[in-house]
């Protein structure tokens, strides 16, 4: 089963959530978002990690989740939720 399944139509399956100004930044937030069962798709400029460029957009990754959990995506990335595993930790 596929993790982002195609939608039809105007509107995009998929919202962005947040910005990062890099890969190593924007893979910790889609660590973060996966552990708490939201999928996540990175999109960014293949010039940007092959030349180590992060000047003029071209080391922005955009984090993107499916449009029904990016209200709980961006909960997450504020500090608003506590991780939902959590009490698994005692």
């Amino acid at each position: 089963m596929p993790l982002f399944k195609k939608k039809t139509g105007k509107q995009s399956a998929l919202v962005q959530v947040c910005v990062t100004s890099g890969l190593l930044q924007a893979e910790i937030v889609k660590g973060n978002l996966e552990a708490n069962a939201i999928p996540v798709l990175l999109k960014y400029e293949s010039l940007g990690p092959v030349m180590g460029l992060t000047l003029d957009g071209l080391g922005q990754v955009e984090v993107l989740v499916p449009r029904d959990k990016a209200e709980a995506a961006r909960s997450l990335l504020e500090g608003n939720d506590e991780p939902e595993n959590s009490s698994d930790a005692e």
